[in-house]
């Protein structure tokens, strides 16, 4: 078990960090959501539609699925990188620009904030193609 703490990278520890913020944004619409239904049509199988999606809970399921859409990307970057001996300055920029950049387009999303959550999402994207080039190109 030592082995495996010893070799905890910075970038590792931030691929965790971002599996936390990836529940929080599965609980945070589905506790509004369960809000907007109610605990009986939260609990039953959901055949039939619910209550209309409110706004926050709609833009926070957004949130999420754009999250999910780029986390298995940076995931496995980092895995390769990592396994590859790849870590290096262009590694641990790029997941720490994933990472912020996640924190920061959480809250910017739900309030609905346009065009400086873009950028956010373009840092963010920036972060995995740093971590990429860091595994694909050689090594200076």
């Amino acid at each position: 078990m030592t082995h495996f703490a010893a070799a905890m990278t910075t970038e590792l520890t931030l691929l965790a960090w971002t599996l936390v913020l990836a529940l929080v944004q599965i609980l945070l619409p589905a506790t509004l959501r369960t809000g907007e239904t109610g605990v009986s049509y939260n609990a039953s199988a959901r055949d039939h539609e619910g209550p209309p999606v409110g706004k926050i809970t709609g833009r926070l399921q957004r949130a999420q699925s754009n999250l999910f859409e780029t986390l298995p990307v940076v995931a496995t970057a980092i895995v390769i990188a990592h396994f590859a001996g790849r870590n290096g300055a262009l590694t641990w920029w790029g997941a720490m620009l994933y990472f912020w950049a996640r924190i920061v387009y959480l809250p910017l999303y739900a309030l609905g904030i346009p065009y400086i959550r873009s950028v956010v999402w373009l840092v963010s994207l920036l972060g995995i193609i740093l971590i990429l080039v860091a595994i694909l190109l050689p090594a200076a």
